[in-house]
């Protein structure tokens, strides 16, 4: 499909969670191909519920909850466990943890 856009000239590509049923061969291929077409000046909306996925091809994150916007954030104003507890649901995460004796 990565492919199929660049060979009929697409600006920008939309992928929701291209990786989520592959394997690990099949997901770094994945990587690999979003990785050259952003060299190649493509846009590439990645979505994602995977952050090492996110982290290894984005330069800017844009977090979302229910509909809302928790935050958007360059990729040198976030470190990935940052990240990853914004997507994780930080404070639900942290409410729940403490409901089970801090075992999340």
């Amino acid at each position: 499909a990565i492919a199929r856009a660049v060979y009929f000239g697409a600006k920008v590509l939309i992928l929701d969670e291209p990786t989520s049923a592959l394997g690990v061969a099949q997901t770094s291929m994945v990587l690999k191909y979003i990785h050259q077409v952003r060299q190649n000046g493509l846009g590439v909306i990645f979505i994602t519920h995977n952050v090492r996925h996110a982290y290894a091809v984005g330069d800017r994150f844009t977090v979302l909850n229910r509909g809302k916007t928790l935050g958007t954030y360059a990729k040198a104003e976030i470190p990935m466990d940052e990240l990853q507890t914004l997507m994780a649901g930080g404070k639900e995460l942290a409410q729940l943890s403490s409901a089970l004796g801090g075992t999340v």
